[in-house]
């Protein structure tokens, strides 16, 4: 089991519209592309930052879901419109992460 950790930092301004972007479009998409959402976080005191986990049976069940996920024509198209006024990321950090003891964490 894989868990990924993406940490999205929005564009200036641009917060609300990205957690919208991804509350309402990005998270409907995941499961038809094989991509298990643990979890979406935000912290009041870093209100452009929105940090969330996903799972994977292994590394390949990872690389191909998000190959899915980017070429998805519904999701260019969404992405597109929503970018209209310029982009909603500035950054993006992914760290792919393999339970060091299994059992003792998530499921």
């Amino acid at each position: 089991m894989l868990y990924e950790i993406r940490i999205y930092q929005a564009a200036e301004g641009r917060a609300d519209a990205m957690r919208q972007r991804f509350l309402k479009e990005v998270v409907p998409r995941l499961p038809k592309h094989g991509i298990e959402l643990v979890g979406v976080f935000t912290a009041p005191e870093e209100d452009g930052k929105m940090t969330y986990i996903t799972r994977f049976k292994d590394e390949t069940s990872r690389a191909a879901g998000w190959a899915a996920f980017g070429a998805d024509p519904d999701w260019k198209t969404v992405k597109t419109a929503s970018e209209v006024n310029g982009p909603l990321l500035a950054s993006q950090t992914v760290s792919v992460l393999s339970p060091a003891a299994a059992g003792l964490l998530l499921g």
